[in-house]
């Protein structure tokens, strides 16, 4: 397995940009799959980690873990308490509103239909639009998409995509949620098929001095500075970028982006 591209380390945490495809440990759900970051990062770095939150496998970006017990559940507890901050990115269908707050309670995906729901919500922000002149369906001329900003205020499993898909915007390719055809279109027109949702941003306290961390992916965004994070890597990262950012650096290239 290629080696994890870590974005922080130190005695009590450390933070890797998690690639599309992988999943963060081992499940049963998924018995055939050979790539969990836990346990190639505790090869790599020689040691036990611990994880404290998930991300889907579809899902690339930002991932933290932390290195002993202590840490662990100071982590847990500050993204049980709602301390931590998380922005995503999603590529989604069609052209979304400029703002939008989506309070939706969502149900466990594998829960029973009389199971309650929980509370859930996410705030949204459109940063460019993109409109294609070519078709997916032939009742249009044309193909819209937009770049999304997410911030999930809740944690509940496929939040952020199943809160797209309740406002009739899901993100591109995603198999659950979304729409097959218009899925391998864009396949098609971008060169690979995968989940288009990047976590981008992670703030959080620091387990033992209670600073807190801003955690960056690394992905660069025309327009960066708007958003208020910075351009470059964080000072304790590595040098080098993971290939997957180049997938998401080519769309700024590959689409006609406008406001």
């Amino acid at each position: 397995m290629p080696p994890l591209h870590i974005l922080w380390r130190d005695d009590h945490l450390v933070a890797v940009y998690k690639p599309a495809g992988w999943l963060v440990h081992r499940t049963g759900l998924d018995a055939g799959e050979t790539r969990f970051v836990m346990q190639t990062l505790r090869d790599q770095i020689g040691q036990h980690v611990y994880p404290v939150h998930r991300l889907d496998k579809g899902t690339c970006g930002v991932l933290v873990m932390a290195l002993h017990p202590a840490a662990a559940r100071a982590l847990s507890l500050a993204f049980e308490q709602h301390s931590v901050r998380k922005r995503y990115l999603a590529l989604v269908r069609g052209w979304a509103p400029e703002s939008a707050e989506v309070d939706h309670p969502l149900r466990p995906d594998d829960a029973p239909p009389d199971a309650p729901v929980q509370d859930a919500h996410t705030t949204l922000r459109r940063l460019a639009r993109a409109e294609v002149g070519a078709s997916a369906d032939p009742r249009f001329a044309t193909t819209r998409a937009s770049l999304v900003e997410a911030l999930p205020t809740t944690g509940r499993r496929h939040q952020i995509r199943r809160h797209l898909k309740h406002i009739a915007h899901p993100i591109l390719g995603d198999a659950t949620h979304g729409k097959g055809p218009l899925n391998r279109w864009w396949a098609e027109r971008l060169g690979q098929q995968r989940l288009w949702l990047h976590a981008w941003h992670l703030s959080l306290p620091h387990p033992v001095s209670g600073e807190r961390l801003e955690l960056v992916s690394g992905l660069q965004l025309p327009g960066l500075q708007e958003t208020g994070l910075s351009l470059g890597p964080h000072p304790a990262g590595d040098a080098a970028q993971p290939a997957d950012l180049l997938a998401w650096h080519g769309l700024w290239a590959t689409l006609p982006w406008m406001a």
